[in-house]
């Protein structure tokens, strides 16, 4: 039996001990996360745009479509009333992208609907859009099973199947009144909101493509109504990206089980976790890098002295950089590379490793 089969579907379960504590940690990380942004002098919409096309470009990397990252850039620079001096030509395809992002992280208070989906669909699909075969945008799947397969054609596996369409209308409406009236509900956590809408909504599989991507989209809006900043600071869809194997196991494994979607949620919130860290990691990278540079004179060091530090100061080189490295990334001999480390330590740019002759290593000034 597939998950939607149960007698209790959607009467979802999990396991409290299992995910109170990583729910506790993706709140705390959340927080952190909000705080340091808050105390950091910042473009926010500049943040915001690198921040939706992460997003945008990885979401649709999951599906195998690779899209164009500068017309994308171009259309949200648009979307958000930016001017970008090195401006590229947009497709409607992208124009229409970078209007549902932004629309599922910007309007909060506008009730969820067929129409809207359907709306993010026709986005999604514009009018003579084709990959493999014509998808018609906009429109609910029609009468044919809904199955994921692979494998041979005589001898197939299904690996998911989803709701038959005599019951897709009744499976739509119940989802959609849930999530508009769950955003009041006390008892149920924000982000566990968020994972319930992204493994809800995969299982009706109400399009005939777009679903992984129009699911995406649903839970960056739930993110958004669960913190209505820090979603625009974090792209959650490059950790699922670089997770894609074990998002597919997960969503598979769940579909084939009960209701209790323990496991599910214990991979979104481990997930949504590393995304958090990941950003914060950026951020300390960055904070470290500007407090840095204001305690060195650049007027003292050469263009290739400043460009090494740079890359150091962007986490390459963590164990330090020796001369070899230093006269490969600086494009100069080895005897100046040597005399150029020695001189960054004399004023204070960087410090020996306690390790001599060839294997000297120079790390920067903490």
């Amino acid at each position: 039996m597939w998950i939607w089969q149960q007698e209790n579907w959607p009467h979802f379960t999990w396991d409290k001990n299992t995910i109170e504590p990583m729910l506790r940690e993706a709140r705390l990380n959340q927080g952190i996360l909000l705080g340091k942004m808050a105390s950091q002098s910042h473009d926010a919409k500049q943040n915001m745009l690198d921040t939706l096309l992460a997003n945008i470009i990885n979401s649709s990397a999951i599906e195998g479509e690779k899209l164009n990252a500068f017309s994308v850039r171009s259309s949200l620079a648009n979307k958000l009333g930016l001017t970008e001096e090195n401006s590229f030509p947009t497709t409607e395809q992208t124009d229409g992208i970078a209007e549902i992002m932004v629309d599922a992280i910007e309007n909060l208070d506008s009730k969820l609907s067929l129409k809207r989906i359907l709306h993010w669909h026709e986005k999604l699909f514009p009018k003579g859009y084709t990959m493999l075969s014509p998808i018609i945008g906009g429109q609910l799947r029609g009468s044919e099973p809904m199955q994921v397969v692979s494998g041979r054609i005589d001898r197939p596996t299904v690996h998911f199947e989803a709701p038959p369409r005599e019951v897709l209308d009744k499976e739509l409406e119940h989802f959609i009144r849930w999530f508009n009236e769950s955003i009041k509900e006390g008892s149920l956590d924000p982000l566990l909101r968020a994972a319930i809408t992204h493994i809800w909504f995969v299982t009706i599989h109400p399009l005939d493509d777009g679903n992984g991507r129009i699911t995406r989209l649903l839970t960056d809006l739930a993110l958004a109504q669960a913190e209505s900043q820090s979603v625009r600071f974090y792209a959650m869809s490059v950790s699922i990206s670089a997770k894609r194997k074990s998002y597919y196991e997960t969503l598979e494994q769940t579909q084939k089980g009960s209701v209790n979607i323990t496991a599910w949620l214990a991979w979104f919130l481990n997930t949504l976790n590393e995304t958090f860290n990941d950003v914060l990691r950026e951020i300390d990278q960055t904070i470290f890098k500007s407090n840095y540079w204001q305690k060195i004179d650049q007027t003292k060091l050469t263009s290739e002295q400043v460009k090494v530090l740079n890359r150091m100061l962007d986490g390459d080189f963590e164990q330090g950089i020796n001369t070899t490295q230093y006269h490969k990334v600086a494009k100069v001999s080895k005897p100046t590379a040597t005399r150029h480390l020695a001189t960054l330590v004399e004023q204070g740019c960087l410090v020996r490793s306690e390790s001599g002759g060839r294997s000297t290593r120079y790390l920067l000034v903490q």
